[in-house]
């Protein structure tokens, strides 16, 4: 044994060969071994050995790379450190190997190599005698010199580093208490150096040339951070372009780093992302929040998972407006002009809009409403709330929830899951960049509901202005303020949203458009559009407003104008096609009408009508003839006069989310057993329906001169009864069918007509009372586009008649009831046979 300042080592000594790094005395390396020679020694000589002794290797630098399968041991490098293994790891992937964790004690010559196999073990001489150094003492001469030089150096070095982060405060501290000939190997292993410098350290077994080597390296890394320091005093946005020149390998000197701290460029992130958490203007609970992930995240090496979860998480936080927001334009002519111009009609959406801006004007500190725009699919409802985020100068954002079934979709999902991410409230305020939006919650009743939770449960806290101030994504897990923004939920019914989700909106019934209205709004926003979409100006076509009421009454019948828009894309289509062959159609004569042949024929037999064609300048001028020849014939007729020419059929108005429609009502009989039979896909409460229809007119038969096919009293004696609602495919629901039903038992039971221009709509009781029922202006625009003139309605529902435009209501007959006896009267021509007996009568009779 061998005795060296307290430091004892064997004289034999196993050899662990390392490619990867040189350990110096006085530090700690980590080590991957996985050649055969040192994963024996690892199992043969660490894992089994219990003593300090055994646990004591020798490593030696191998500057070649070591081929694993090679027999031969390479050339070893003479001088060596010999080492404690303080820590073994062992692992299977991607393929088996030990991880050792190796302390340095002192140097060692390699005198002859013992054995090869399993593992080389070598008869190794002390090197560093360092018990000839005084402990403790000054050092003489030239090598004391060098000391203190060394020592200055080193105490600058971590003098121009944070003293805040602990592997720095405990450097500072060991220069004091270590001795100064330990110095060079304990601060060549820390500051980043090449394997050759390092190898080049352990050679200088001489104490003086160990210091002339390692002060030069000490002396670049001081450099080093100087010219960093200066770096880090240019314009922030300078440090991108800084960091880029570094990596680039423009500041080729600058090395400086310590391995068990992160990098530089890490650090100037790190600074930069701290100036930007204490700028973003959050409330102090979430910037506590911040400023703790960012501690821990400075304590956290780069290759943790959570380090990229922790990260990410702190961008978002600074990337979210707390504090930005955007003006509102107040002024309410300008807005007023503004939705005039992007939309036709829809006065009621208009005026709640201009409600707001006028109560902002009082009361700059106003909540934003939560609205809900209820109609059928193709009236404007999206493009309105485009409107209103221009009207207000505010940034728009939609989000789409049709189909929506994880409510992590509107509160995102914890940070624990992998994967995880911000719902998309918080996903729209990061993109936004302020935090007074205006959001569009589009299609709002076609959330669904699984498994992953019910995402209308979790908009409960989005649209309640009493809640949403305070509003907690499952990501951020911090407050954030929605209370400035002005939230649009979109939906084509009422039906389907959750009683407690609908509370919390103010709903605003979005009718569907009469042909009047179509009509304008295809001139001032369809046509326009479509032509600048296909590459057409006026000048090369014209659709007369005859042609679109065409278009409207023949080939579309929808609450909307989507379908009226295909058809003018159609048409624009049609006409690109001649255009961009050079054919014109032909001018109109004096008494207007289209003397044009509309498509020039291919075949070479009709070459000869070419001379009508007119000249380039003149537009092409859509009429009946061209429309049909480019749409195809009429799809909707006006089947109604057709359908009443036999008794037993009404006309009813029905609701549906599509906007409103007519619906005709059959019944007929034949002799059987007093059954009835409804066929249509009916559910309950209309089936309920014709059982009352049937009920109240077998109980008013006689008074109503209602008879059976043989003419007795009771109309279901010997008679079976079928009563059909027509499309069959549609499932048809709802209590408003029930005078019709009844009018449509009693023309069968009659053998009277129905008038051909009425149709009816209301609720019965048994009776003979009529209720209302909703859906009214959607109900007389369905049969003012189907060309009826006389309405029955409830009388409870006159109200309803005045959001109806009154050009529409100039043109029909309205007729409101509040008994059947009412209706029947008008229903009929000349009145029902029982028209001149009174509702009192009646009752009495009952």
């Amino acid at each position: 044994m061998s005795s060296s300042g307290g430091i004892q080592i064997p004289s034999r000594l196993p050899l662990l060969l390392t490619h990867e790094g040189v350990l110096l005395p006085g530090s700690t390396t980590r080590f991957s071994v996985d050649s055969a020679r040192n994963m024996q020694l690892v199992k043969s000589r660490l894992l089994k050995g219990t003593s300090l002794k055994s646990t004591m290797i020798g490593v030696i630098p191998n500057t070649k790379d070591p081929e694993h399968d090679s027999d031969e041991l390479p050339s070893l490098h003479s001088i060596g450190t010999a080492g404690l293994a303080v820590q073994v790891v062992g692992s299977n992937w991607p393929k088996p190997h030990y991880t050792l964790l190796i302390t340095g004690l002192c140097r060692f010559r390699v005198s002859h190599l013992l054995r090869e196999r399993p593992f080389p073990v070598a008869m190794v001489e002390q090197l560093d005698r360092l018990e000839q150094y005084t402990e403790g003492g000054q050092l003489d001469g030239e090598l004391g010199e060098l000391s203190q030089r060394f020592y200055q150096a080193a105490v600058q070095l971590v003098g121009m580093l944070d003293m805040s982060v602990p592997v720095v405060a405990k450097l500072r501290r060991l220069l004091d208490s270590l001795p100064r000939e330990t110095l060079p190997d304990v601060l060549a292993s820390m500051i980043r150096t090449s394997n050759l410098e390092k190898l080049q350290v352990l050679d200088a077994v001489d104490l003086e040339e160990r210091f002339k080597k390692t002060l030069p390296m000490l002396t670049r890394q001081i450099e080093g951070l100087k010219l960093l320091q200066k770096t880090r005093k240019l314009r922030p946005d300078d440090d991108k372009r800084v960091l880029a020149m570094r990596k680039g390998g423009v500041f080729p000197g600058r090395q400086f780093s310590l391995e068990e701290d992160a990098e530089d460029e890490d650090g100037d992130d790190m600074a930069m992302l701290e100036r930007k958490v204490k700028e973003a203007g959050m409330p102090e609970p979430a910037l506590r929040v911040c400023l703790k992930e960012l501690k821990r995240l400075k304590k956290m090496p780069q290759s943790m998972p959570e380090y990229a979860l922790t990260r990410n998480y702190l961008e978002l936080m600074v990337e979210l407006p707390w504090s930005k927001s955007t003006t509102d334009c107040l002024d309410i002519r300008a807005a007023r002009v503004l939705l005039d111009n992007d939309h036709y009609a829809l006065e009621k959406l208009k005026r709640r809009v201009l409600e707001y801006l006028a109560v902002r004007q009082l009361k700059s500190a106003l909540k934003g409403p939560i609205l809900c725009f209820v109609g059928p699919p193709g009236v404007g409802k999206t493009s309105v709330g485009r409107s209103i985020a221009r009207t207000l100068g505010r940034e728009f954002h939609r989000i789409a929830l049709g189909g929506v079934c994880d409510q992590s979709d509107i509160r995102g999902h914890r940070r624990t899951y992998v994967g995880s991410m911000p719902g998309r409230i918080i996903n729209g305020l990061k993109m936004v960049g302020v935090n007074n939006p205006v959001f569009l919650l589009d299609e709002v009743d076609k959330l669904g509901k699984s498994l992953q939770g019910d995402p209308a449960a979790a908009l409960l806290e989005v649209l309640d202005p009493e809640q949403n101030h305070s509003f907690t994504d499952h990501y951020l897990n911090v407050a954030f303020d929605l209370s400035q923004v002005l939230f649009i939920a979109t939906a084509n019914t009422t039906a389907t949203i959750p009683p407690a989700l609908l509370d919390r909106m103010e709903v605003l019934q979005v009718p569907g458009y009469t042909q009047e209205e179509k009509v304008e709004i295809a001139h001032r926003h369809l046509i326009p559009h479509q032509l600048e979409q296909h590459g057409l100006t006026p000048q090369q076509l014209q659709i007369p407003q005859d042609t679109t009421q065409e278009i409207i009454s023949k080939y579309t019948r929808e609450a909307g104008v989507r379908s009226l828009e295909r058809k003018i894309g159609a048409i624009c289509r049609a006409v690109a096609v001649k255009v961009a062959e050079g054919h014109k159609l032909s001018r109109t004569d004096s008494a207007g009408n289209a003397l044009q042949e509309h498509f020039i024929r291919e075949q070479e037999g009709k070459a000869e009508d070419s001379d009508m064609t007119a000249p380039p300048e003149m537009p092409i001028v859509i009429d009946q003839v061209a429309l049909k020849d480019i749409l195809g014939p009429q799809i909707f007729e006006m089947e109604v006069s057709e359908r009443l020419t036999l008794p037993g059929v009404a006309i009813g108005l029905a609701w549906t989310p599509l906007g409103g429609e007519i619906m005709f009502v059959e019944a007929s009989r034949m002799e059987g057993e007093g059954q009835l039979t409804l066929t249509g896909q009916l559910g309950d409460v209309m089936k309920e329906s014709a059982h009352l229809a049937i009920t109240w007119l077998r109980s008013n038969a006689k008074t109503y001169q209602l008879t059976n096919i043989a003419g007795c009293a009771d109309p279901l004696e010997g008679n079976d009864i079928h009563l059909h609602f027509p499309a069959g495919a549609v499932t048809k629901d709802g209590p408003s069918a029930g005078v019709t039903i009844v009018t449509c038992l009693a023309s069968l039971f009659s053998g009277r007509l129905v008038r051909s221009d009425v149709a009816m709509t209301g609720e019965i009781t048994l009776r003979g009372l009529v209720l209302p029922v909703g859906g009214i202006k959607d109900k007389v625009l369905a049969a003012h586009r189907a060309g009826l003139k006389r309405i029955i309605l409830p009388k409870r529902n006159e109200k309803d008649l005045e959001e109806i435009p009154s050009h529409i209501r100039a043109e029909l007959d309205f007729v409101t009831a509040s008994t059947l006896d009412e209706v029947l009267n008008a229903a009929f021509d000349g009145g029902f046979p029982a028209a001149t007996v009174t509702h009192s009568q009646i009752a009495s009779k009952l």
